[in-house]
């Protein structure tokens, strides 16, 4: 009896086989890529292309938020106008954007108004 026990409490033999497993593998690798790798690359190629394409005059946005107009454009830093005779030494790795948020929320605020005049 003992050893009908153990004949049925053995692992049954086999499994998948390694080409399943890698097969898995490669599939779990190719979604990686497509969900997190390349659309970081992307956005890393824009970057470069914006800061390639920067030249003085453009309005720009810092990563910390400083909005400004470019007066002068070096190798690695970019000096911007974010007043009148107030100007900023950035790395110009951290523009962020071309463009400003300023025309954004004056174009919201007149909207506003518009608002405001039509209640009444």
């Amino acid at each position: 009896m003992a050893d009908s026990f153990l004949i049925l409490a053995q692992a049954p033999a086999g499994g998948a086989s390694p080409l399943v497993n890698m097969g898995f593998i490669a599939l779990l690798v190719a979604i990686m890529y497509f969900v997190m790798i390349r659309p970081q690359q992307k956005q890393a190629k824009t970057h470069r292309e914006l800061l390639a394409g920067l030249k003085k005059g453009d309005e720009v946005v810092t990563q910390g938020g400083i909005l400004g107009k470019i007066h002068q454009v070096a190798e690695q830093t970019v000096t911007l106008e974010v007043a009148n005779g107030v100007r900023l030494r950035v790395l110009k790795r951290s523009i962020y954007a071309k463009g400003s948020i300023a025309d954004d929320a004056q174009a919201s605020a007149k909207s506003e108004d518009k608002d405001k005049k039509e209640e009444k």
